[in-house]
């Protein structure tokens, strides 16, 4: 295949993809396809020891927000306020992007992520999760006899 035809072939690809997703509603089918305009947008990695998941959440209240693991799926939800005054009666509103009201993130853990040790904490409009690798699953070192 020339250099020429490769563009064409991964907008063609995109178009596809696109008219895929509106047929079916745009529900994703994983975390690398989600709708535009999920809340909150995520961030998965992991190092060694852990699955790091960050969640770009800001104006949120930590009372208002639930982080739970169920087998093998870890759920973010919450509600977010609007966080302004609304606008002067009469006045119209042409655009809205900022996302207000109660949200739902499910994230399947890979198998070697243990559910009984998670850590999250809520640090500057980020949510930080952290799950720990289970022992069995961390590389180690063979003794050669």
């Amino acid at each position: 295949m020339s250099d020429a035809t490769a563009p064409d072939l991964f907008s063609e690809l995109d178009r596809l993809q696109r008219h895929m997703s509106s047929l079916f509603g745009g529900f994703p089918t994983s975390l690398r396809s989600t709708r535009v305009g999920t809340f909150p947008q995520i961030n998965v990695g992991s190092t060694e020891d852990s699955v790091e998941i960050v969640a770009f959440a800001p104006g949120l209240d930590t009372n208002k927000l639930d982080v739970s693991v169920d087998k093998g799926l870890l759920t973010i939800a919450g509600e977010r306020a609007t966080g302004y005054e609304p606008p002067q009666e009469g006045a119209r509103q042409y655009a809205q992007e900022r996302f207000s009201g109660t949200f739902r993130r499910v994230i399947e853990l890979p198998q070697q992520a243990d559910p009984d040790k998670v850590q999250a904490k809520y640090v500057d409009g980020c949510l930080l999760i952290s799950v720990e690798k289970r022992e069995t699953s961390k590389p180690r070192s063979v003794t050669v006899q």
